[in-house]
């Protein structure tokens, strides 16, 4: 199994936003976009798509910007997973026309082992992945980017 590129965007975000920590102005998307090297056109459609699931808080205008919305100790990567992902099946045995389609054992195999992978991110939250070296990668990055001019220091 392979993450979309939106979906490890939409992950990225949620780190960052994660370790934004007491900043006085939000993370901004061309702050985002710069940091991780994103194109700004795609990113503003993950982050819409955050927000509607209400992990992102998303605000317009002169001091607008982006908040994480959600308690990353109770937010499961399972459900972030499964909600940017879609909860589809790996293969599509009716739609591909396979002759083994009746009597095949791969679509219930992968099935299990999709269910499994969830089931392991469901046990995982954001703070879980924002903690450690991971996080102090994430408030140094914020550090530096404020430190560079282009937002309020902290």
């Amino acid at each position: 199994m392979r993450l979309t590129r939106f979906t490890d965007i939409g992950l990225r975000v949620l780190i960052y936003l994660a370790r934004a920590g007491e900043r006085r102005v939000p993370v901004t998307v061309a702050e985002v976009a710069s940091q991780f090297e994103l194109p700004v056109n795609h990113l503003v459609k993950v982050v819409g798509h955050l927000a509607r699931g209400g992990w992102v808080s998303a605000t317009r205008g002169r001091n607008g910007g982006l908040r994480l919305g959600a308690d990353a100790a109770t937010l499961s990567i399972g459900t972030v997973l499964r909600a940017l992902e879609g909860d589809s099946e790996l293969v599509d045995c009716e739609g591909s026309g396979c002759r083994l389609s009746g009597d095949c054992q791969l679509r219930a195999a992968l099935k299990t082992g999709m269910e499994a992978f969830y089931g392991a991110m469901d046990k995982v939250t954001l703070a879980h992945i924002t903690h450690g070296n991971t996080g102090e990668k994430i408030v140094l990055m914020h550090r530096m980017f404020l430190d560079q001019g282009k937002g309020i220091a902290a």
